[in-house]
């Protein structure tokens, strides 16, 4: 680093103490040209849009911006960092879709990853290797990429997220679930080698026989230990079609009890389930799978039942197995007890399916819905509580108040396919639902959403019912070492060894209080 570099930065780490604008401060600095400094954004725009998520709940403003064009970049700036007497924080923002300012850095320096993808507009950021069925793709690449990428060579990824528009890196610091996950796992249990710059600003190439202490902290690590530069992702040979089908229960026993089954004989190809409430009209789902007259005859059953659960189920398919795949699904349809007459079916491509959700958000966006308060509740259930969670949460609670608009989801998986060496949690059982309580509220009352939010969660508390909260968001060191359990003490020694000055994800607040 030459010594113009070294000046500037010293000013930048001074204006973090004293809280001045380091804006005004670069311009008094040097005229050197250097990476980092030519980098950094202070103007409103980009400073607003890494002071807010989707989640439209937090607003913490950072200094300034980073746009990076290499590595080199990030880096440069943790190493910095380090040097300082009072280290300023660094967080790797991709595209914002945490919900409590996971990806914020209140007075640090936010590094939009993105500005790494705008580098590969010819593809060079996902590199896909049809002999070793892998692909190895940067932290900043998005889903849909890769899916796109892949597919030229007629494979895929096998484990998802329901919205594709997310970063790998920013997935991979959670965990990555859909509802292949009874299969193979979360995504994170689907990598395998990451290029990592760890919070001390070296550049670690890891996997689970390289460094593979940082390896298995990284996955699942909420961005604790070091930003995702590269990550290597197990392929299959993609299909090119799916059957997907949905049942409806009104009998939350039975609905369950098939899913189960289901997940048991590892019959689907995906499986997931969602609630249906009688305070929504139907034809708010605008579902492509229900006719009008579908839809006044589920409103009937709602109104007889208050709450229907829908049972989400796909089989993959191609040109050599198209003439099987409707007697597959009708196969695993006879063990199933929906109710009768109301099971709907659609076939369509992969894509088309992988990618759903963008549909949605094009009709949320479309009528101002998408960038609106989004205070979400995400929960891994154990399996031996998940009747006393329906009764508790979705009856008592949820339908009785009848604010709650938004996917509610819930669909069991398996801890088996989770490696437990990784930093993310699960419940302490071999099932274990997850359940997503996704709702979309205004900026006036938000707030009453999130009080139920609470309820729900002293409900578990009091009711015994040890759930984790996937997506975590506390605001104590006593939450944190209850949730992580047992791997905490690991977590917080994992932290010392590869970020000591605590300089990575403070939107975290995993270590606000240590």
């Amino acid at each position: 680093m030459d010594f113009s570099t070294y000046i500037v930065l010293i000013i930048l780490s001074i204006a973090y103490v004293n809280r001045v604008s380091i804006k005004a401060t670069m311009a008094d600095a040097s005229s050197n040209q250097f990476a980092v400094r030519a980098k950094l954004h202070y103007d409103l725009e980009a400073i607003a849009l890494a002071s807010t998520d989707y989640g439209h709940i937090i607003r913490d403003t950072p200094f300034a911006v980073l746009y990076p064009t290499h590595s080199d970049d990030i880096t440069e700036l943790i190493k910095f960092s380090n040097k300082c007497p009072l280290p300023f924080n660094v967080s790797a923002r991709g595209c914002g879709h945490s919900v409590r300012g996971q990806d914020m850095a209140q007075d640090g320096i936010v590094v939009n990853m993105l500005s790494l993808k705008e580098q590969h507009k010819n593809g060079t950021g996902i590199t896909v290797s049809t002999s070793g069925h892998y692909a190895d793709v940067g932290g900043e690449q998005l889903w849909i990429d890769v899916l796109n990428a892949t597919l030229q060579y007629g494979l895929a990824p096998v484990s998802w997220t329901d919205y594709l528009y997310l970063t790998v890196g920013g997935t991979l610091s959670n965990a990555g679930v859909s509802g292949q996950a009874f299969l193979y796992g979360p995504q994170i249990s689907n990598v395998l080698e990451m290029d990592v710059i760890t919070g001390k600003g070296h550049f670690v190439t890891c996997s689970k026989d390289l460094n593979s202490e940082l390896f298995f902290a990284v996955l699942g690590g909420l961005g604790q230990f070091g930003i995702i530069n590269r990550a290597r992702i197990v392929l299959a040979k993609a299909p090119t079609r799916v059957k997907w089908v949905k049942m409806l229960y009104h009998d939350f026993s039975i609905f369950t009890r098939d899913q189960e089954q289901l997940i048991s004989i590892k019959g689907p190809d995906y499986l997931e389930g969602y609630l249906m409430m009688d305070y929504i009209p139907v034809n708010e789902w605008r579902s492509p799978f229900f006719t009008p007259y579908n839809e006044s005859q589920i409103s009937s059953l709602l109104k007889k039942y208050g709450i229907l659960y829908g049972l989400e189920m796909v089989k993959y398919y191609d040109d050599e197995t198209a003439n099987l795949v409707d007697k597959e699904v009708q196969r695993l349809q006879d063990g199933l007890n929906y109710i009768p007459g109301f099971s709907f079916t659609r076939d369509v491509t992969y894509v088309d399916f992988l990618n759903r959700v963008r549909q949605e958000e094009i009709a949320l966006r479309s009528g101002g819905l998408w960038d609106v308060p989004h205070p979400w509740l995400n929960l891994f259930v154990p399996k031996s509580h998940i009747m006393d969670f329906n009764a508790g949460v979705f009856v008592d609670i949820l339908h009785s108040k009848k604010m709650s608009k938004g996917p509610l989801l819930v669909y069991p998986t398996t801890k088996t396919k989770w490696d437990d060496r990784m930093s993310a949690v699960t419940p302490d059982e071999d099932i274990f639902y997850l359940v997503g309580i996704l709702q979309a509220g205004s900026f006036d009352n938000w707030q009453e959403l999130d009080n139920i939010n609470n309820e729900i969660l002293e409900f578990c508390n009091r009711a015994g019912i040890n759930i984790k909260q996937y997506l975590p968001h506390y605001t104590s060191e006593e939450d944190w070492i209850k949730h992580f359990g047992s791997k905490w003490n690991t977590f917080r020694e994992r932290k010392a060894r590869f970020d000591p000055r605590m300089i990575l994800s403070p939107g975290q607040k995993v270590f606000d209080s240590v």
